[in-house]
């Protein structure tokens, strides 16, 4: 799990992508409670990663969801 930079800003919230096509399968990033990314605190792979999960959005991935980091 990635630690963000200020932990109050995106503290229990997760943008979370689903795979449109693999149950199970999604792309997660810490974020706050209105899904505003915190790029600073992301790795290269991981804002690269986010950056291609909102490119193919409706053909790989379904839109994404805010959801707290213990939901199911």
């Amino acid at each position: 799990m990635l630690a963000p930079s200020n932990p109050s800003r995106s503290d229990g919230y997760l943008l979370r992508f689903e795979s449109l096509f693999h149950s199970g399968r999604a792309l997660s990033f810490p974020c706050d409670a209105q899904g505003q990314v915190e790029f600073d605190a992301l790795s290269e792979r991981a804002r690269s990663n986010y950056f291609y999960a909102r490119a193919v959005v409706g053909r790989e991935f379904a839109p994404p969801a805010v959801v707290g980091r213990y939901d199911d």
